[in-house]
């Protein structure tokens, strides 16, 4: 078989599914397959050591486990390594579960637990009740996955394909695993593109996914590290929530020569199990839109317990969607930029660029990132990138270290127009982004020139102020029945004893029912005194509710005003304006405001809490908005002939019918 033809292999190791059909579901296909093509793979990675690792076992078997393991991984060549002699090959067909189960328990620790977190022992025990086990484990060891065939990346694309297929098969989403390989290849060179001063001989970078899936981001990184520089090593370091993903990732790092142990299992907003973690490069693909509420405490406690000395000091975002919050978590792991600094790419859906305004969760998130300038590029992607989703994306890329040319400002890229279509459709992914337009995305990148698909913007061109406009409250009073009526229904008027309700009821029939007044206290002046006339006194919210009661809206009637002297605003009326961050707000009031409403006002009191300032700052990237480029309707005279080619067409064969 082809070497480069990875989806071939895929769809022939995914036919063994038809010795399964019927004795287990379509959803459990994968949690045999999977394991089984993992076992094949490290068995053929440990074919040409093979009969040199038995004889040191032999040679060896009375040392202590600590050297002995030492010795034999030396003799294996590889970071793992299995003392049995047996191969997928040479099971017995009457003792198949047994053999097979020794041959696993023969493997060194890290490989050995890989098959734990597929349950591999169970559906083992259930293949072979089934009397399938024998011919399932003859089929995979005659697949030929020796390194020297298909590479450890050709591998990650197989073992993508065959968790694609799993995912369509059980209906999950594919997506929640694994990031496909162009939008991989392109955020890695996104992020170490121009970064040879970081990549010398002889020097370490690490690398961090806090999402890693099956591994695609660290993969890519160690291989676009090793194409462009020389003895440089790669510490790949990931967390991943799903054990099968995390133990494909696993057996990939240990084919690959990896430390396994920098790859954790486990929830990484909840239990960061790479705390002290400090990465060079980190590549994230976060899953889009997924809310957090399972994570909530721990994630709100950290929040408000260690503020800024945690991961989510600057603000949390809305519990539909944590994908802010995996951006903090990695923004937390940079290395101080007096050490190097650090490059983040992330992939995010639209939501983090715009939602959420001034003041929340989001936005001060953005606030930080951008205020801190972080954010050095962030570029949009076609749609129908995903198996799993059409939506729009973007790539962000953030560096706390930023170069002087990039320093103070943003670059937008639109590269929405930038794919190629499929042959095939792969669940939502309809197209992809060819080598070709991944060099120009990354030669726009790096350019720094300015165009209609890439523009610069200064940080603070994102931020402005939510200022409070206030206008006057201005209400008529008039003592009609109808009014009354509603003005019994008030609470504070039914809490009210029977006597004092029904003298509230008498005084305001005594006001003249056709007049309508105008001025709120000439009305309070004559309510006062024919309660007083009555003897009832009452409480300030009861007669507040009578008042409110009485009253309407009129743009016509005098200005309220309280005890000072002081207008009174009407909530109503309330409303906002976002002034330009850097803009003077009374400045902006005199020009955009005051000539439409003359009697506004700015409200004070709103103030933003970080700098005390009037109005509440907010960010926001509208990264449509500032790429939308105005299409003028068509001519009228165009239309109606094409209406009237229509209309045409229509009688033609209205009139074929009839005939």
């Amino acid at each position: 078989m082809n070497t480069e033809n990875h989806s071939e292999t895929a769809a022939w190791i995914w036919s063994v599914a038809d010795l399964l059909r019927g004795d287990f579901k379509q959803s459990q296909y994968g949690r045999v397959i999977l394991p089984f093509t993992l076992l094949r793979r490290l068995e053929c990675v440990l074919e040409p050591t093979k009969d040199g690792v038995l004889a040191a076992a032999k040679e060896h078997e009375n040392k202590s486990e600590t050297v002995r393991e030492q010795l034999l991984l030396r003799k294996a060549e590889q970071p793992f390594f299995n003392t049995s002699p047996l191969s997928l090959g040479s099971l017995s067909d009457t003792q198949t579960a047994e053999d097979l189960m020794s041959y696993i328990e023969s493997f060194s620790t890290h490989a050995r637990e890989i098959f734990d977190h597929f349950h591999f022992e169970d559906f083992v025990q259930q293949l072979a009740a089934n009397n399938l086990l024998y011919q399932v484990v003859q089929r995979f060891a005659a697949i030929d996955l020796r390194p020297a065939r298909i590479t450890n990346f050709g591998m990650g694309l197989i073992f993508e394909e065959l968790i694609r297929k799993f995912a369509e098969s059980s209906n999950e989403t594919a997506g929640e695993h694994f990031t496909p390989r162009d939008i991989v290849h392109l955020t890695t060179s996104l992020v170490l593109t121009g970064q040879e001063h970081k990549l010398k001989p002889h020097s370490i970078v690490t690398v961090y996914d806090p999402t890693c899936g099956t591994g695609g981001f660290l993969s890519e990184s160690d291989e676009y590290v090793q194409q462009i520089s020389q003895d440089v090593t790669v510490s790949l370091h990931g967390q991943e929530l799903n054990p099968e993903s995390y133990a494909i990732c696993k057996a990939d790092m240990l084919v690959k020569g990896q430390n396994v142990e920098n790859i954790k299992l486990g929830n990484t907003l909840s239990d960061d199990q790479l705390d002290e973690l400090q990465a060079d490069f980190m590549l994230a693909n976060p899953p889009f839109g997924v809310e957090w509420k399972k994570v909530q405490k721990q994630v709100t406690d950290e929040h408000n317990h260690k503020g800024f000395n945690g991961r989510f000091g600057p603000g949390l975002p809305r519990v539909s969607d944590g994908s802010l919050l995996f951006l903090l978590h990695l923004v937390s792991k940079m290395r101080d930029p007096r050490k190097g600094g650090s490059r983040i790419g992330i992939i995010l859906n639209g939501s983090p660029l715009f939602t959420g305004g001034a003041g929340s969760g989001e936005s001060e998130i953005r606030r930080y990132l951008l205020q801190h300038d972080m954010v050095e590029a962030i570029i949009g992607l076609p749609t129908d990138m995903f198996y799993n989703t059409g939506i729009a994306t973007y790539i962000w890329v953030l560096n706390n270290n930023k170069p002087a040319e990039r320093r103070g400002r943003v670059q937008l890229i639109d590269a929405t127009d930038r794919y190629a279509k499929m042959r095939k459709s792969l669940g939502s992914k309809r197209q992809y982004i060819d080598d070709a337009n991944i060099d120009a995305i990354v030669r726009t990148y790096g350019s720094l020139e300015e165009s209609d698909k890439s523009k610069f913007f200064p940080n603070e061109a994102f931020g402005y102020r939510r200022i409070t406009v206030e206008r006057p409250l201005r209400l008529n009073f008039q003592a009609s029945p109808a009014r009354i009526e509603r003005m019994l229904a008030e609470k504070p008027i039914q809490k009210l004893d029977d006597t004092t309700r029904l003298g509230v009821q008498a005084a305001c029939e005594r006001l003249d029912a056709d007049r309508v007044y105008t001025n709120r206290e000439a009305f309070l002046k004559d309510l006062k005194a024919t309660l007083k006339d009555l003897g009832i006194k009452l409480g300030a919210p009861a007669l507040k509710s009578i008042w409110n009661a009485l009253s309407e809206r009129d743009p016509e009637a005098d200005i309220c005003t309280d005890n000072k002297g002081n207008l009174e605003s009407d909530s109503d009326l309330r409303d906002t304006e976002n002034v330009p961050l850097g803009e003077d707000v009374f400045q902006y009031f005199e020009r955009e405001v005051k000539p439409h409403v003359p009697d506004a006002w700015i409200g004070e009191a709103k103030r933003d809490e970080q700098d005390g300032e009037i109005g509440i700052v907010g960010f926001e990237i509208p990264f449509n908005r500032l790429f939308y480029v105005f299409q003028p309707p068509r001519p009228l005279e165009e239309i109606d002939a094409d209406l009237k080619a229509v209309t045409t067409r229509i009688k033609q064969m209205i009139e074929e019918l009839s005939a």
